[in-house]
């Protein structure tokens, strides 16, 4: 069933990312190499972030064959790219879509353990959402598994 539904797709490529740290260079170059190879991509160029991931969002992530998480330091202050990724995670279990994590410059480790400067923007979304233990849990699981899955490290692409 996994790989008859994946011929129906939207989008070859979803891309998960912290817009402020690498929308106007890695993203934004990972997006043009893509579409060049005449790749399908999904990336969010809205600005505005609420609480909540938008139903648009959830429906082009389950939309995508492969969704592509581009870890940088500030991902994890983010719920908006937290919530995503949770998102994706499911994806991956229930489609078999497929996951690739970019690390850049960040240390898988760091990521996987919420540990470094990634632990540490982490820590401080956790301090804002400390009453939302169910939340916080969900969030630690998907960056330890998603941290786990072979990807690129050591991306320090100007």
């Amino acid at each position: 069933m996994a790989s008859s539904s994946r011929n129906n797709k939207k989008y070859d490529v979803f891309v998960s990312f912290r817009g402020e740290e690498t929308r106007d260079n890695f993203t934004s170059h990972l997006y043009s190499a893509l579409c060049r190879q005449n790749i399908q991509t999904f990336i969010d160029h809205q600005l505005n972030r609420g609480d909540e991931i938008s139903e648009s969002l959830v429906n082009a992530i389950e939309a995508s064959a492969i969704s592509v998480i581009v870890f940088s330091e500030g991902y994890a202050s983010s719920r908006w790219c937290l919530d995503e990724l949770v998102k994706i995670l499911e994806c991956k279990k229930e489609y078999a879509q497929i996951v690739i994590p970019v690390f850049y410059r960040v240390d898988p480790s760091d990521v996987r353990n919420q540990t470094g400067s990634f632990g540490d923007s982490f820590s401080k979304l956790e301090e804002r959402l400390k009453e939302n233990t169910e939340k916080l849990r969900s969030w630690r699981k998907a960056l330890k598994e998603a941290a786990s899955l072979s990807g690129f490290h050591s991306l320090n692409i100007r």
